[in-house]
């Protein structure tokens, strides 16, 4: 019996010591609990069967409410609980921002042998954010990737990534992303049009942008948290190269998923070390 949860930000971080309120439909509290360093809650208190209102509250977070039935049992099981940053559905402050990459990750995911996923990611990137003061739509993005930083894990497995037969590292150091417009998908998501070029060819790419949220950081400047993702398919960028198995199957995926987890620093630069 009792009442189990887990806490999660959007992006599937744990919020640890966020606090849960049952109350009753007259209103009245019936259950306090707080959640674990894992973002669990685990309460042992039984509760009559019928109808509640489930509160999750977190110093930094905005509220979410959802109601939950408890069994005969005296069990109730919330699931998961996604709570957003505060103000989180408000836009950045216009102006520049400048990509913060020591705290930022470009990651991409390839299907390996057709059971299993190559998980790479580069590791010198730099970008630049311009919101605009009236029309978001209006908002440019830019970024820059040195192509030579790609990293798998595997040093065999990068050198053949940076070689001819993909990204051709000698004549193509640079992997360019421009924005070209902005529209709506929601308070807090939007999809960024723009060019991406790589390996000598630009194409248009769209990301999937969702905005966690802005904050003060401890070095005294603020910063917004974006999530971004998108599929890319390696015959637009002229990266044809596969083996192929005796089976038929492709050593190597030719769709890439794309993940950004982006972090920018209010300014036109970044802050001195």
């Amino acid at each position: 019996m009792g009442l189990t949860a887990r806490i999660r930000t959007r992006d599937g971080w744990a919020v640890s010591h966020a606090v849960v309120t049952v109350a009753d439909m007259r209103g009245a509290q019936v259950l306090r609990a707080e959640a674990d360093a894992e973002g669990a809650v685990r309460d042992t208190t039984p509760m009559e069967a019928g109808a509640y209102t489930v509160i999750v509250t977190a110093v930094g977070y905005a509220p979410a409410a959802s109601s939950v039935i408890v069994t005969a049992s005296g069990r109730a099981e919330v699931g998961t609980v996604t709570l957003a940053r505060q103000g989180g559905t408000e836009l950045p402050p216009p102006g520049p921002w400048t990509v913060d990459p020591v705290h930022s990750s470009v990651a991409a995911v390839a299907q390996h042998l057709g059971i299993s996923s190559v998980h790479g990611r580069f590791t010198e990137f730099s970008g630049s954010i311009e919101i605009a003061p009236d029309d978001v739509t209006k908002s440019r993005v830019e970024a820059v990737i040195r192509a030579a930083s790609v990293d798998t894990g595997n040093g065999m497995r990068d050198g053949h990534l940076k070689s001819p037969d993909f990204l051709d590292v000698e004549r193509f150091p640079e992997i360019t992303y421009r924005s070209t417009g902005l529209t709506a998908a929601g308070s807090d998501r939007w999809t960024v049009h723009g060019e991406l070029g790589m390996h000598g060819v630009v194409r248009p790419v769209d990301l999937d942008l969702a905005y966690l949220g802005t904050g003060p950081d401890p070095w005294g400047g603020t910063r917004a948290a974006f999530r971004a993702t998108a599929e890319l398919h390696r015959e637009d960028f002229a990266m044809s190269y596969n083996q192929v198995l005796q089976a038929g199957i492709a050593a190597i995926g030719t769709t890439l998923k794309v993940e950004l987890d982006i972090q920018a620093v209010q300014g036109e630069s970044l802050p001195a070390a």
